[in-house]
């Protein structure tokens, strides 16, 4: 049994070696912190292995053993060195590559390339390489989406520019009419003048509606709301154009109609599908408007119009922001109703997202079925 005293020099001798190598190896890391991680490691194990030479050593001596043993001892230690160095090394290497590895991931992402997930040794450099695979799919997705909502802001503002002309336009040419007097009916000038003027408002008010909307900045006014009452005050308003056009617009509401929502907004989605439906109906069509409940906590409503339907490859994109069919151009009834500039759509899918709800389209024999689903109780605000 080692007696107080031997242990309490031994472990002092210890302490004391040990401390100088420590000391010694955190001043060489400190120097060497922005070198490669193989040397630091290298350090590190020299560091270990030189604190128990140094403490084996040191208490050899102080035991006086004999001359061969220390050297023998010395020997072992020295070759248990050099090896222990060796597998740092060739584990130092493979880190050294892997984080080569990394590195060239992480700078194809920066490029905008989609990278699959390796194989790494470790499972932190596994797990590392599963986050870069992911990560540079979720940048792809965000780059898409910008270069489409890029795409859509210079379709909407090439369109807003084509449809803001035409009432310009006409409103320059009846206005130097009227001012040189040559204008053979003042009377319808002037009204045609005033109407010109209302489409020009509603296009900026749609603008506005829909900065409000992308921005995230549109309040809603929550309150029991009927959507049969918010129908039939629709179809109230917007039956003369659609008689003028000798369209029929049919009404059809069953089961308990009443939610919580913002009437005002609510009457825009409505009046926006209808007038959707009326730019593209036929003369003497139908287009039928259903409200109707689904369960205890839903309630929907349908547009049925005799368009002739939309193309299936775009049916994703009906409810972008200035997106039409066809290239720009002014509806037919631009003295009966605002252009729109291709936003009533987008609108309408804004406000219902904004009541926590959905809307979608599909198209039916002859034409295309609008369908929005609002839940009775939504979002409190957008």
């Amino acid at each position: 049994m080692i007696a107080l005293d031997d242990f309490r020099t031994i472990l002092l001798t210890a302490v004391a070696a040990t401390a100088v190598v420590a000391a010694i190896a955190c001043i060489t890391l400190r120097l060497a912190r922005h070198k490669s991680m193989l040397l630091q490691l290298l350090i590190v194990v020299a560091a270990t292995v030189a604190s128990i030479a140094a403490a084996t050593v040191a208490i050899a001596a102080e035991m006086y053993i004999s001359n061969h043993d220390l050297v023998v001892l010395c020997w072992v230690i020295g070759v248990g060195a050099v090896v222990s160095l060796g597998v740092a090394a060739l584990i130092g290497v493979g880190i050294t590559r892997t984080s080569a590895r990394l590195r060239s991931t992480a700078r194809a992402i920066g490029e905008g390339q989609i990278v699959l997930p390796e194989d790494h040794d470790g499972l932190e450099f596994a797990a590392l390489a599963r986050e870069l695979a992911e990560t540079s799919q979720r940048l792809a997705r965000s780059r898409q989406e910008v270069a489409t909502l890029d795409e859509s802001r210079r379709r909407l503002v090439a369109w807003i520019s084509h449809d803001l002309r035409t009432p310009l336009a006409a409103l320059r040419a009846m206005a130097e009419s009227l001012e040189d007097g040559v204008a053979e009916e003042p009377a319808r000038y002037h009204r045609q003048i005033r109407v010109q003027a209302e489409t020009l408002a509603s296009m900026v008010d749609d603008l506005f509606e829909l900065s409000k909307i992308q921005s995230g900045t549109l309040s809603l006014n929550m309150e029991p709301v009927s959507l049969f009452d918010l129908v039939s005050d629709a179809v109230a308003d917007l039956h003369p154009v659609a008689a003028s056009r000798s369209i029929t617009l049919k009404e059809s509401r069953t089961g308990n109609l009443t939610l919580f929502g913002d009437a005002r907004e609510l009457s825009r989605v409505i009046d926006n599908l209808l007038m959707n439906a009326i730019q593209h109906s036929p003369a003497n069509s139908e287009i039928l408007i259903s409200a109707r409940e689904t369960g205890n906590e839903h309630v929907a409503l349908s547009v049925v119009d005799a368009g002739g339907g939309i193309p299936e490859e775009d049916l994703g994109k009906i409810f972008d922001a200035g997106w039409r069919g066809t290239p720009s151009r002014t509806p037919a009834l631009a003295f009966e109703m605002s252009a729109g500039a291709g936003l009533g759509l987008a609108i309408v899918a804004g406000i219902v997202e904004a009541h926590a709800g959905g809307v979608s389209v599909r198209n039916v024999p002859g034409g295309c079925q609008f369908d929005v689903t609002l839940p009775r109780f939504g979002a409190s605000a957008a």
